[in-house]
């Protein structure tokens, strides 16, 4: 072989090797908050960590639950033990071994870890038993019907246990056993990982490093996709949604979502539950005669933000009918404030400050202002949004949920006493009751007659009201290839490239 053809043939092998070595440069609609699974909250934060941190079981398209860390489970006959059989050959990040104890590690800490937002998510969970290094099993103080949804998510993010010992702060660096490992992060720029070699699964993910980048404005987030600054975005604006259909160089890859969008209001936690808006449930029944969900579908949501009543999306078995959407009801509205001797009702509106939700609130501001109420907007950079909702320190917040695969998951955490974030202290014994009910039985019907009992309280005191169903709209470059959309809204890597 001559040189001129060995160095033709070596351009090329190098050129093909660039093509299917690359970096993923993906633009976020908010910034992450903090990197750490047991502590964080944020739906962003869970895209970020598909990519950082396995768990112990997935999730398939369709929505069935599928091996990730485990290879198989199983219940005993009364549903009070769920045992794994783990992967064997898997490792950390830090080249530690990934085993039963890690497991039992992972979850006595998301279990007990004081600020740890999974408690109230594994309470059915008494303690766990290391059968074998790849055997561990699950001890169930009463059946939960929704422990393999809970473990398909952040509680089942396995972390390694030296990187959270003693008094590390494990979220300045996070050390999982996911496909990508933490390389950097700068707050409100950007967040680097990169391959880690040693994945029991690298063959299938041919990227070689993946950046997120927070992109609150949507017109910017947009703008970079087309100037080839980034390669993909999630939740692209829907009045932009026709322009990228006709942008030959785009591809728009949208999915129906599980979540929500709604308002939370501090019913119950601190000086900000004593306004009438959160003292008086026929003040929030007039709000949510004020506002109009199909007029927010139609002037921001473009005809994709469906009506939301109910935490349940329709595509869920556990959508009820005895809910139907409220409509818009501005006389109704005046009739409840007088009845409930409020005049002109104020209270602070915080929200995140991206473009759409500024629009939606914007929105809600001008259309409760017609039964007079007068709305103060807060806009607030996300994650400080998040530390503020912890603390208690907002009047009523909009906030956003990716949803999950079981019921309880859109429910449960938001609004039983104590629940890890039900941060406007919101406490009905009743909805406790039947909730808790509902995580105890798999009898479909049962579990539908619980819900709409807890409903039924929950839409009367509407210490949450619902606006939207949230779609999952994403768009790539179209030298981004492979990508695969899940209802969770989450990225997964596996089998994507970007190719030159």
């Amino acid at each position: 072989m001559n040189t001129t053809r060995l160095t033709i043939l070596a351009a090329a092998l190098l050129a093909a090797s660039t093509a299917s070595a690359q970096t993923l440069r993906i633009a976020l609609q908010d910034d992450a908050d903090m990197l750490d699974p047991h502590k964080a909250r944020t739906f962003v934060g869970r895209i970020v960590f598909t990519s950082l941190c396995d768990k112990l079981i997935d999730i398939s398209p369709d929505l069935k639950f599928v091996p990730q860390l485990a290879t198989e489970w199983s219940y005993n006959d009364d549903q009070t033990e769920l045992t794994f059989k783990l992967r064997d050959g898997v490792t950390f990040h830090d080249g530690s071994t990934f085993d039963a104890e890690a497991v039992k590690a992972n979850i006595e800490r998301a279990m007990t870890l004081p600020d740890s937002n999974r408690k109230s998510e594994l309470s059915s969970v008494d303690h766990l038993e290391v059968v074998d290094p790849l055997t561990v099993t699950f001890k169930l103080k009463h059946p939960d019907a929704t422990l393999l949804a809970t473990l398909s998510d952040r509680a089942g993010m396995m972390l390694a246990p030296a990187a959270f010992s003693g008094d590390k702060d494990y979220a300045q660096n996070p050390v999982c056993s996911g496909p990508y490992k933490f390389v950097n992060r700068v707050q409100n720029d950007r967040i680097e990982l990169e391959k880690y070699d040693g994945y029991w699964n690298a063959d299938e993910y041919p990227i070689t490093a993946v950046t997120f980048l927070p992109i609150p404005d949507a017109t910017v987030k947009l703008a970079n996709l087309r100037s080839g600054d980034v390669d993909m975005i999630e939740r692209v604006a829907p009045s932009d949604i026709p322009s990228v259909k006709e942008d030959a160089d785009l591809t728009l890859v949208p999915v129906t979502g599980l979540g929500y969008m709604g308002i939370q209001f501090n019913t119950n936690n601190g000086e900000p539950a004593k306004l009438p808006i959160n003292a008086d449930k026929r003040v929030r029944q007039a709000f949510q005669y004020a506002i109009g969900r199909d007029i927010i579908n139609e002037v921001v949501g473009n005809g994709t933000y469906p009506p939301a009543q109910q935490p349940f999306p329709p595509s869920s078995p556990y959508h009820s009918d005895k809910f139907p959407v409220v409509e818009r009801d501005v006389d109704k509205a005046k009739a409840l404030l007088a009845e409930a001797g409020v005049e002109n009702p104020s209270f602070t509106l915080g929200f995140a400050n991206n473009t759409t939700i500024q629009q939606v609130a914007e929105l809600i501001q001008a259309m409760a202002a017609e039964a007079g109420f007068q709305i103060n907007l807060q806009p607030q950079e996300f994650a400080a949004l998040q530390s503020d909702l912890q603390e208690g320190k907002f009047e009523a917040a909009i906030q956003g949920w990716s949803g999950r695969v079981d019921p309880d998951g859109n429910i449960f955490t938001f609004v039983t006493c104590g629940g890890n974030l039900n941060d406007g202290g919101y406490c009905s014994e009743k909805v406790d009751e039947d909730l808790k009910a509902a995580r105890e039985t798999s009898d479909e019907a049962e579990r539908e007659k619980l819900y709409d009992d807890a409903q039924t309280i929950l839409q009367d005191d509407l210490p949450w009201i619902y606006t939207y169903y949230q779609p999952w709209p994403f768009v790539l470059a179209k030298n981004v290839t492979g990508f695969v959309p899940y209802p969770d809204g989450m990225i997964r890597l596996k089998g994507m490239n970007v190719e030159e």
